[in-house]
């Protein structure tokens, strides 16, 4: 049985993995700063949720010298990205070494390089950059994700789609024809589980993305269709697309984000200014990726998945 840190775990992403991980019969380790944020892992039969400061260099290898697997899911989409995306990464990568970690599994992002348009894409790209300058010179077995915008029952995505629908009978969209290839949630989760079981997925990247290109207006459309409800979506050119990112970073747009659950900044603008899209296919050594709109339609039926969209459910009039 496989002992695995997974660091991120109580969030979107993570809560999937730390099931996936346990099905495939692992012990996971999930650490946190507050228990309750990570109080609905607590039922999973192996995984157990410990209070601790992982940004504590002590803590933290203090924890990984228990593991044989570490997962690092940790990442903001505003903030201190040197911090979390680069210095963290490398430190992590150096105590794995250090105390022969079996694997390390980097998350990072679709676009990812050190000369990408934008600080998220590129504190990205310098994160993987470094974990794998440690892996080169300490022969620690990584391998490293790179996926397009994750959608799932409680995503940040879809769902704050569906806020906005529900709450604005106008909706100024900046950047309408940014492209995306989104990729479930329980597929990626699949994905990370079953690396760490396998020889030949060290030293890889594997880029994981959807079977459909969407624009950011075909995602706001189809999901004023599922809420019945007539909107008026007015598309921003890019200038004023920047502007409203803007608007967003400081008060009082920024506590109006917050109250919508929408992080928007220039930065993020500039990150789908590059389509977020491969022509590599979801690798198929971990199985078939599904189709957004099957998907969220099960949702809807309450026959895919864990449950149907909370939001769905709570704010937009779709059935039951």
């Amino acid at each position: 049985m496989n002992k695995v840190l997974l660091l991120g775990g109580s969030g979107f992403i993570g809560s999937a993995l730390a099931e996936a991980l346990v099905k495939r019969g692992a012990f996971v380790t999930v650490p946190t700063r507050d228990r309750e944020r990570a109080k609905h892992l607590w039922l999973l039969p192996t995984c157990e949720v410990v209070v601790a400061n992982v940004h504590d260099h002590a803590t933290l290898a203090e924890l990984v010298r228990s593991h044989d697997v570490v997962i690092n899911l940790l990442g903001v989409l505003s903030g201190d990205f040197e911090k979390l995306h680069v210095e963290f990464p490398n430190a992590l990568a150096q105590l794995c070494a250090t105390h022969k970690v079996k694997r390390l599994v980097q998350m990072s992002a679709l676009n990812a390089a050190i000369d990408a348009g934008s600080d998220y894409l590129r504190s990205r790209g310098r994160g993987e950059a470094a974990v794998w300058a440690v892996a080169e010179q300490s022969g620690l077995d990584v391998t490293v994700f790179q996926p397009s915008v994750v959608f799932g029952e409680r995503d940040n995505f879809l769902n704050m789609l569906a806020r906005l629908v529900a709450l604005f009978p106008v909706i100024p969209l900046g950047s309408p024809n940014a492209q995306f290839q989104p990729v479930w949630v329980e597929d990626v989760a699949r994905s990370i589980a079953m690396c760490i079981d396998m020889p030949r997925a060290a030293g890889q990247t594997y880029v994981l993305v959807g079977p459909t290109v969407f624009t950011l207006r075909e995602l706001l459309d189809f999901t004023i269709a599922l809420s019945g409800k007539a909107r008026w979506v007015v598309n921003l050119p890019d200038t004023a697309a920047m502007w409203q990112a803007a608007a967003f970073e400081f008060p009082p747009g920024k506590w109006l984000g917050k109250l919508l659950g929408v992080e928007l900044t220039r930065d993020n603008v500039k990150s789908m200014q590059v389509p977020n899209i491969s022509a590599q296919p979801f690798p198929a050594i971990f199985g078939a990726a599904e189709e957004l709109t099957g998907v969220v339609l099960g949702y809807r039926q309450g026959h895919c998945g864990r449950a149907r969209y909370e939001q769905f459910r709570a704010g937009v009039d779709v059935d039951r």
